[in-house]
């Protein structure tokens, strides 16, 4: 078999997963209103038969009205709930469990992308990166309100019956931009605890919810404004973070590099997901070009890495010494929704290719 480890059981408190197998999170802009349609739960029920244990959906705005950067996004609140019922009936029917993505995207939305052209974007400082201002600074109602909203978006997913929620901290977006020095140039007391916004998130969260409903929190390095940007310089500030973070509540970390077989820090070849989970003790999933020839910004196709011996081994190494617990798939998993079937059973040469061409529709893989 490629890959054993991938396909042995995980249990994560009272979560029982059926392998380390993960989507990652994708954002597809395919429901129309905010709201994901019969096509959406078709899309996440074709992955979870194809071999996925576990499904993260695409980010989804939670009840702020600049949550989202465009249209086609769905929400997570309101009628969109009903849709959301639909999907996770899909996935469960296939024995996969699955967790929505509560994501509120700052100073990334483009108003003259979306169906609300005059709600301008939101954050810390109104800046999407250094000198690049966009939107309105956030006031601390404002600021207590959207952590509100993410505790609804807990409660929501708790009582719709999804297996846990993912916090989008990642990548330049609302969360991310508080935590990043440059885009976070306030005063008060969400500047000077650069961390808070992200604590108090988490911390809603579980008060909304109960200590055994699983919250996962996604983070990154790098952002979508700056690809060599670091949040943390050396493993003990990482470890601070990550302290306060299972402190708030936090039961699983997402680690989201490009690539997930470069090294974090200097002296050791763990990578990101490996360190966290080494200083949090918590469950980590590993991401990075897992499935494509080339990192994630790049869309030509060409030799998948699964034929690289090397990042094989590498990657099942790190599941069979419990370096990392789990690992996430993405655009592969849009090429072809039985990728996690056909590397179970080496069957690499019928791996269906992603393309370009796939994000034009649901209807692919």
């Amino acid at each position: 078999m490629i890959l054993p480890h991938l396909f042995q059981p995980l249990q994560i408190g009272t979560l029982s997963l059926p392998n380390r197998l993960v989507m990652a999170p994708m954002t597809r802009r395919l429901s129309p209103n905010g709201i994901p349609g019969p096509d959406v739960a078709a899309y996440y029920g074709r992955r979870a038969a194809g071999g996925v244990g576990l499904i993260i959906t695409e980010g989804t705005g939670i009840a702020d009205p600049a949550a989202l950067a465009e249209r086609g996004v769905p929400q997570f609140h309101g009628p969109a709930l009903k849709g959301w019922e639909s999907v996770l009936a899909q996935v469960h029917a296939q024995g996969a469990k699955i967790f929505p993505q509560l994501w509120h995207v700052g100073s990334a939305r483009r108003p003259d992308l979306t169906d609300t052209p005059d709600i301008p974007a939101v954050s810390p400082s109104g800046l999407f990166a250094p000198g690049d201002p966009n939107g309105e600074v956030l006031s601390d109602a404002r600021i207590r309100a959207i952590i509100s909203a993410y505790g609804d978006g807990a409660a929501d997913a708790l009582a719709i019956g999804f297996d846990g929620i993912e916090l989008h901290f990642a990548h330049g977006y609302l969360v991310d931009q508080f935590l990043w020095g440059p885009t976070n140039s306030r005063a008060d007391a969400w500047g000077r605890d650069r961390w808070l916004m992200a604590t108090e998130i988490v911390a809603e969260c579980r008060r909304r919810t109960h200590p055994g409903f699983p919250i996962c929190l996604r983070f990154s390095q790098w952002k979508q404004q700056d690809y060599a940007a670091r949040l943390f310089e050396t493993p003990a500030q990482l470890a601070a973070f990550l302290k306060a973070m299972v402190e708030a509540g936090v039961d699983l970390f997402h680690c989201s590099t490009r690539r997930f077989w470069e090294p974090e820090f200097a002296g050791s070849a763990m990578n990101l997901a490996g360190w966290t989970r080494q200083l949090s003790g918590k469950p980590a999933i590993t991401v990075g070009s897992v499935g494509l020839d080339e990192d994630f910004l790049v869309t030509r196709v060409g030799n998948d890495p699964t034929t690289d011996s090397s990042r094989l081994t590498r990657l099942d190494e790190m599941l069979a010494t419990g370096e990392v617990d789990l690992v996430a798939v993405g655009r592969a998993l849009i090429g072809d929704a039985q990728w996690g079937a056909k590397v179970r059973e080496g069957r690499l040469s019928d791996i269906k290719p992603f393309t370009r061409a796939a994000l034009a529709s649901l209807d692919g893989g």
